[in-house]
């Protein structure tokens, strides 16, 4: 979408994505990275996000079915990528075809991809303690051995093992390396030879140089948003790429004591001014973000008053000036004086990651070069 602003609309920064990753890049200095782009790009939009960070030099990209790496073959977007998360009885024909990696979390999803038309190229994941997907190291043994048979034969290509860190603890995190190291060596003693090495996100890549490997997975930073409790984006030298608003639709002048939204949770403490933003959580808004999360109009913040509704939520204005038209901005790059995702997840009691990939509904697009 581009010309005229939204009713709603979700404005994505795609210059600010190519820095973040080139920004990511210079710091961590693996030979390869993948952009991580599943989830329509942490709702950022897949197939921009990702065309994004392949010019900011990601040689990868990472989504997790084999439906949202077809999109981006739909796209013509021809660099690798890796899909890691399969439906038990998936046919990876498709995916053969269209020259997808496959993630592979059982000997049984092996044998799955081995049947497939073609050699597939596959990465072999091991669960080195995050408990999830992925063969268990007891378990490691065997895979790697059918996977060397299966390599014999030509059914099947492994380029990759990998991981994923539990982000726990220093501790946990370098047990789960070392792990990790282990299951490279029984691969390898299989006579599996795999060209890549892949455990650290986002995290990892930043603060633990020994989980890099080959290939780091970055996720949320190359959005501009950190993954950090103790440090936010500027700091990480990030830009927030998504910016979310909408055009205020009513407003009201109410006296002191008027109730606001469902249940009245909300009741206004003297006569004010009442906006209503047309957002809510069919679009994603939190229902959490009730009573608390932060919302700019005219260049002041205000906390959201009352209930978030499916369709739209109310701002008490106080005596400012305030017209139908004016914009609300819910969140995006605080150095432009609004509120952050970060502000927004701490309203909500979760997560920038949640904030950004619950976007849904009826929001309009537009990316800016």
């Amino acid at each position: 979408m581009s010309g005229m602003r939204a009713f709603r609309e979700a404005r994505v920064d795609l210059g600010a994505i190519i820095a973040n990753v080139d920004t990511l890049r210079a710091a961590i200095g693996t030979t390869h990275t993948m952009a991580v782009v599943k989830a329509r790009g942490y709702g950022h939009g897949a197939v921009p996000s990702a065309r994004a960070a392949i010019a900011g030099g990601a040689d990868w990209l990472g989504v997790v079915e084999v439906a949202e790496a077809l999109e981006l073959r739909a796209a013509k977007i021809d660099v690798p990528i890796l899909a890691w998360l399969h439906d038990p009885a998936a046919n990876f024909d498709e995916a053969v075809s269209a020259q997808i990696d496959i993630g592979i979390n059982s000997l049984a999803q092996l044998d799955r991809a081995a049947q497939a038309s073609g050699t597939a190229v596959v990465h072999l994941k091991v669960d080195t303690g995050l408990g999830r997907n992925g063969v268990v190291l007891d378990e490691c043994e065997q895979l790697f051995a059918a996977a060397h048979q299966h390599e014999k034969l030509g059914r099947v290509r492994v380029r990759g093992i990998f991981s994923h860190l539990a982000n726990a603890s220093d501790a946990d995190d370098a047990a789960q390396a070392t792990a990790f190291e282990s299951a490279v060596a029984l691969a390898e003693s299989a006579g599996l030879a795999p060209e890549l090495r892949h455990l650290a996100s986002t995290a990892a890549a930043l603060r633990l140089p020994a989980t890099r490997f080959d290939l780091v997975r970055l996720g949320i930073g190359i959005y501009g948003l950190s993954p950090f409790d103790d440090q936010n984006s500027e700091s990480l030298g990030l830009r927030p790429a998504l910016e979310l608003s909408a055009v205020i639709v009513s407003v009201k002048r109410v006296p002191a004591g008027s109730g606001v939204s469902y249940g009245y949770t909300y009741r206004t403490a003297a006569p004010t001014t009442l906006a209503l933003v047309p957002l809510g959580y069919a679009d994603g808004i939190p229902r959490q973000a009730s009573n608390r999360a932060p919302v700019s109009i005219n260049g002041k913040t205000y906390p959201i008053a009352g209930r978030v509704a499916m369709d739209q939520f109310v701002v008490d204005v106080g005596d400012a000036v305030v017209a139908e038209g004016d914009r609300a901005v819910l969140f995006g790059d605080p150095a432009r004086g609004i509120p952050s995702a970060d502000d927004w997840a701490r309203s909500c009691d979760t997560i920038n990651y949640e904030i950004v990939t619950r976007l849904a509904g009826r929001l309009g697009y537009r990316y800016l070069p």
